[in-house]
């Protein structure tokens, strides 16, 4: 069977897509080809984590991963790669010095980048990022791994996350950061806000606690639920701020149907997202499954 070699890279603008919006290319000597930036996913790594952490090693621009575009495969060395591209926006930029591996950074209206990118497939993506409505993410992640109840004397509220769970926690941080989450919500079970606070200490975030999303509070209540989804989503459209949801597995399919993600079962530590365009219409939907 083919060897599978996963990639991530973007289609990074510096503004909202429109006439002057301009995108981001690199040059490769070693191919001597324009292209998009990317690369190779490490172990342990997301495919958003890896998009940004490329971009950035390849041009001195940090963005943050919006809408997915899509995946363009290939062969290439007796097996196939893939890799996964998102569209982004500029987060800051510091200087690059020309290497081996890219030796030209530039941005370029969309008539030159479209006339000077080496690869069809690319300048098709290109075109869809530019057809696609402005949005923002909501990502709803379920709590890492917790204490089993069985071992648990105390409220069922305080049950904490275990060792696992801990590392599910810090393995959100590469994740969240990529999209450029700069709100945190959560049930205010102890294992839920833990479970964002490895990501609330890095981005200097509060995480804010929602009795209405705790497993007690939020049987039998559908309607308070889906009604706080709502008014979170709404909330982040209208600042623009990425948000992350953190909830429980019995109380996810309502936070999900409130954003318009048809409903499927979520491992401990795993993330759906939600991209809202600014009427709170569903652009896109991503499943990320843990890393630990």
């Amino acid at each position: 069977m083919p060897t599978r070699t996963a990639a991530a890279g973007v289609i990074a603008l510096d503004a909202d897509p429109g006439p002057d919006t301009k995108v981001l290319l690199v040059h490769r000597p070693l191919y001597d080809d324009w292209t998009l930036p990317k690369g190779k996913v490490n172990p342990d790594e997301s495919l958003p984590a890896c998009a940004v952490r490329e971009t950035l090693e390849e041009t001195g621009v940090r963005v943050r991963v919006e809408v997915p575009i899509g995946v363009i495969r290939y062969p290439v060395g007796g097996g196939l790669k893939e890799v996964h591209y998102w569209r982004a926006l500029v987060r800051e930029s510091r200087p690059r010095r020309p290497d081996a591996e890219v030796d030209k950074v530039v941005w370029v209206s969309v008539r030159t980048a479209l006339n000077r990118m080496t690869y069809g497939d690319e300048r098709a993506l290109v075109d869809r990022a530019l057809s696609l409505p402005r949005s923002t993410p909501v990502l709803v992640v379920r709590h890492g791994k917790a204490m089993e109840r069985r071992h648990w004397t105390g409220r069922d509220q305080a049950r904490p996350v275990n060792a696992r769970g801990r590392r599910q926690s810090q393995a959100l941080v590469p994740l969240l950061d990529a999209y450029g989450v700069t709100r945190l919500e959560s049930s205010s079970s102890t294992r839920c806000l833990q479970t964002l606070r490895p990501y609330a200490k890095v981005a200097h975030l509060e995480v804010h606690g929602w009795s209405t999303l705790s497993e007690e509070i939020a049987e039998g209540n559908d309607k308070a639920v889906a009604k706080l989804m709502r008014r979170l989503s709404e909330s982040a459209r209208a600042d623009d701020q990425p948000t992350a949801v953190c909830g429980h597995r019995p109380v996810l399919p309502v936070m999900l149907d409130a954003l318009g993600i048809p409903p499927r079962p979520m491992q401990t530590g795993a993330v759906a997202v939600a991209h809202l365009d600014a009427t709170g219409a569903t652009v896109a939907t991503e499943w990320h499954k843990p890393l630990v």
